[in-house]
């Protein structure tokens, strides 16, 4: 599992204990913290893990490295999930040279009083290890925070890609032999949740490694790519334009049951005419499970009952999240139940406007009781 290549080992470890990522985030699948050692004349440790797996983690990175002294620590990325060992290593390996970016420097400083035997790198700069294996540094900022860096092994056509191309679920078996089918939908969760706001630096990291020969990526969280590559590549590229297929993603909140009976209408309705479509009660599901379907299909259908003459809070909370991340080219139907003054549609549909998405139409906001004369859906086609 652990070798990569002669030159390239695994050293990550796998989290099937933590119930939400970042606090927020459900891991029904786990959670891999990938981390790589390079071997040259010299070797490099390509970032770390997070603080609850230390152990077995720097049992990991011993056992592969052996007798070799490690002398270059490479951060890609400041995120406590791939530093937080940073002081750790370098207890284990006090020559170690820790190799990032400027903006990277205050923050090694505030999480870990580290100063000393810190190199900084430039764009392009390239760190020779020896033996041919070299090292090159891309900056990629807000990929998805400002002090990312890529590294590219050019000897390999190995990119070394931080958060970049990374997926919710465990590493089970031979890290570069998994299916990208078996981790799309963790995938573009991952996406939609956590870096999609930064889709246009995406696009500009994206465009600026299109020069480089890359054979197989290795991120932080998840498999190592290599076989199916180009359907990642095709994935990343596509959510990062935001760039919806054909289908509907339903969502909906509902006190005493009125909103949801025309949403679970509007899904028969749908599976009918045969249009794709994923429905979630955002009053009993985290959330993250809409924002990836309002990322994957090109249209959504919110519904939500009037609330203190607002749009009831769960729905409101999930269009917030599509403002946060920027969501755009989108199609917009909203409907809601409400028993003497309806605001929650028109409301929903300014916000929605805001966004640039398109209304299908006015939307449907009907008086108490849901009853399909009421309540009148549009041609979804």
């Amino acid at each position: 599992m652990n070798r990569i290549t002669e030159t390239i080992r695994y050293v990550g470890v796998n989290d099937t204990s933590k119930v939400l990522f970042e606090s927020l985030w459900p891991l029904p699948k786990g959670v891999s913290y990938n981390s790589y050692l390079v071997f040259g004349q010299k070797t490099a440790l390509v970032d770390t893990a997070d603080a609850a797996f230390a152990e077995e983690y720097l049992a990991k990175v011993k056992a592969e490295a052996g007798d070799r002294t490690i002398d270059y620590l490479i951060v890609n990325h400041m995120e406590p999930d791939h530093s937080a060992l940073l002081g750790r290593v370098r207890e284990e390996w006090p020559q170690i040279r820790i190799v990032t970016t400027a903006k990277a420097v205050p923050m090694i400083a505030g999480y870990h009083g580290l100063t000393d035997n810190i190199e900084i790198v430039k764009e392009g700069d390239v760190l020779d290890l020896g033996r041919g294996v070299t090292l090159q540094f891309f900056f990629a900022p807000m990929v998805h925070w400002p002090e990312v860096m890529v590294t590219y092994y050019a000897a390999e056509k190995t990119l070394f890609s931080a958060d970049a191309f990374g997926t919710f679920g465990v590493v089970e078996g031979k890290v570069n032999a998994c299916k990208f089918e078996d981790y799309r939908e963790e995938m573009t969760r991952y996406y939609a949740n956590i870096v999609g706001k930064f889709g246009a630096p995406v696009q500009a990291a994206l465009k600026k490694l299109s020069g480089l020969e890359i054979a197989r990526v290795c991120s932080t969280h998840g498999p190592v790519w290599e076989d199916e590559l180009g359907d990642v590549i095709a994935l990343y590229d596509k959510l990062s334009k935001y760039e919806g297929e054909r289908g509907v993603c339903i969502v909906y909140g509902s006190m005493y049951g009125n909103t949801e009976k025309a949403a679970k209408a509007l899904a028969a309705s749908l599976e009918r005419k045969g249009v794709p479509f994923a429905i979630h009660n955002l009053c009993t599901e985290n959330y993250s499970y809409a924002i990836a379907d309002a990322f994957k299909y090109d249209t959504i259908a919110a519904g939500a009952p009037t609330y203190n003459s607002e749009i009831f809070p769960p729905v409101a909370y999930f269009i917030s999240s599509l403002e946060a991340r920027c969501l755009k080219n989108r199609r917009f139907f909203a409907f809601g139940s409400y028993t003497w003054a309806g605001m929650s549609v028109r409301k929903m549909n300014e916000r929605a406007q805001k966004l640039g998405f398109e209304l299908i139409s006015e939307g449907v906001s009907f008086a108490q009781g849901y009853s399909p004369e009421k309540v009148i859906f549009p041609d979804f086609e």
